[in-house]
């Protein structure tokens, strides 16, 4: 796997994740909007590594939420700046369209997971939902859901009835998750350890968890460091972002 992007010199990178931008919480979407277009305003490469929106039924979803995030990293590539953007658990049909998402707003998109180069260092790139192994029948769930024929299949049944169907689905998980233990709905770390060894890097950025941190482990006599990316939600006061530059790694408060 080679990276997809290098970042060096004076390059400045902005990752964020797990928004959850909705029309029932225009409060965060303004928060972040803003936040973004502020943060962003002093970087050169803007990650956005999934759940940017609560629900995606496809890219004919166009409602004002979407408007707002699509404007929002629009003037920000048409700026200058490089806009990549990953595919969550809710919005795994991001670009699935003609035209897609990103390319409405001048971005572009990475698969899940992949490989980038910051400053000289290979760090590995996910949403962070398949980490979380000991979650068997979301696994389950996320691998039906990921196939093509799956895919093909909801995608030709009316806009409405997508979108029903995705706030049940939603509704059931919020239910399903009060009954599931922290442990369970959190990224494994021996899955950890094997998919790092395995893309050959000591250094992962995700998010997914909600569980915002930078963990150290070692593993063959090497530290590993993984940076959980916090979500966002302005009624709670979460959200941030993390800035990687020839200065250094740091979360940055919205």
């Amino acid at each position: 796997m080679n990276p997809l992007v290098r970042l060096h010199g004076d390059d400045r990178a902005l990752f964020a994740s797990d928004m959850h931008l909705a029309e029932h919480d225009l409060a965060t979407v303004s928060a972040f909007t803003a936040a973004l277009e502020q943060h962003g305003a002093d970087a050169t490469h803007l990650f956005l590594l999934g759940d940017l929106f609560d629900l995606w039924v496809g890219d004919d979803h166009h409602d004002a939420v979407a408007d707002a995030l699509g404007g929002c990293i629009g003037r920000l590539a048409d700026g200058g700046r490089e806009v990549w953007l990953m595919r969550g658990n809710r919005d795994f049909l991001i670009d699935t369209g003609t035209p897609t998402f990103s390319e409405r707003h001048h971005a572009r998109l990475l698969p899940d997971p992949c490989l980038i180069e910051l400053f000289g260092e290979r760090v590995l790139l996910a949403h962070g939902d398949a980490l979380c192994i000991d979650d068997l029948p979301y696994q389950k769930l996320r691998a039906q859901m990921r196939s093509q024929q799956w895919q093909r299949n909801f995608l030709a049944q009316p806009l409405t009835g997508r979108l029903d169907f995705a706030r049940n689905l939603r509704s059931r998980s919020e239910h399903e998750k009060q009954g599931k233990t922290e442990m369970l709905m959190d990224a494994n770390e021996e899955e950890v350890r094997r998919v790092m060894r395995e893309a050959g890097v000591t250094t992962m950025i995700h998010g997914h968890t909600h569980r915002p941190a930078h963990h150290r482990d070692e593993l063959d006599g090497v530290t590993l460091h993984r940076w959980v990316l916090p979500d966002w939600d302005e009624a709670a006061g979460r959200g941030g972002f993390l800035r990687v530059d020839a200065g250094g790694w740091r979360f940055e408060a919205p």
